[in-house]
């Protein structure tokens, strides 16, 4: 479908704008991603379109599970690239309608989303996320089988979760209401969107996801 790539590739742009507004002090500072700084965030998006090759690569490094591995990848990158590569390479790839090996499009779409999001809200920027497309990205972080899901989508079943931004619900069980942004960054574990969640099940969701961590 067109129009997914039409979003992911003008976030890949914004993201791009965001980071060129950065100091050299924001690109080391922590990112939403445990561990992650905001350089190792921005050099994980310039991995977007992996060939089998690369791929291969990167798992020749494979240091136990995917998360650390995707990390360590991330590190690596972010060490032989400056801010300004690492910009201009998310803008040169932008326009282009790839994804890695072993993933879909909407995996692109989630990656691109929540990301953008770990390194705008630890530094205090705003970015506003199209209601839209965080709807679509949600249902996929929570309906996917392969990849493997997050393991924070657990947390979330039992629940009825419901935007209020947009014509959107998805699950049984006490209501949790908030913004489609707030809903899909719950879903993929930030527990910086919790604050934005009311109804009769937040408490306990709020509760399970921080027992989760």
């Amino acid at each position: 479908m067109t129009v997914v790539w039409d979003v992911i590739v003008a976030e890949r742009l914004a993201l791009a704008d965001l980071l060129d507004s950065l100091s050299p002090e924001e690109w080391s500072r922590p990112s939403l991603c445990a561990s992650w700084t905001v350089h190792d965030v921005a050099a994980h998006m310039t991995m977007q379109q992996l060939g089998i090759a690369d791929a291969v690569g990167v798992m020749r490094a494979w240091q136990g599970s995917m998360a650390r591995t995707t990390r360590e990848a991330a590190r690596r990158r972010a060490a032989a690239r400056s801010p300004a590569q690492i910009v201009a390479e998310i803008r040169e790839t932008a326009p282009r309608h790839r994804h890695s090996i072993g993933v879909t499009k909407l995996e692109t779409l989630i990656d691109v989303l929540v990301h953008t999001q770990d390194i705008a809200l630890p530094l205090g920027r705003r970015h506003d996320m199209p209601p839209a497309a965080a709807a679509a990205a949600t249902t996929r972080v929570l309906t996917m089988r392969w990849p493997p899901p997050l393991p924070s989508t657990r947390v979330l079943t039992g629940f009825r979760l419901t935007a209020t931004d947009i014509d959107w619900a998805h699950g049984d069980g006490p209501e949790v209401h908030g913004p489609m942004a707030a809903l899909l960054l719950v879903a993929t574990g930030r527990q910086v969107a919790l604050p934005s969640l009311s109804g009769e099940g937040a408490a306990g969701l709020s509760e399970r996801l921080r027992l989760s961590r």
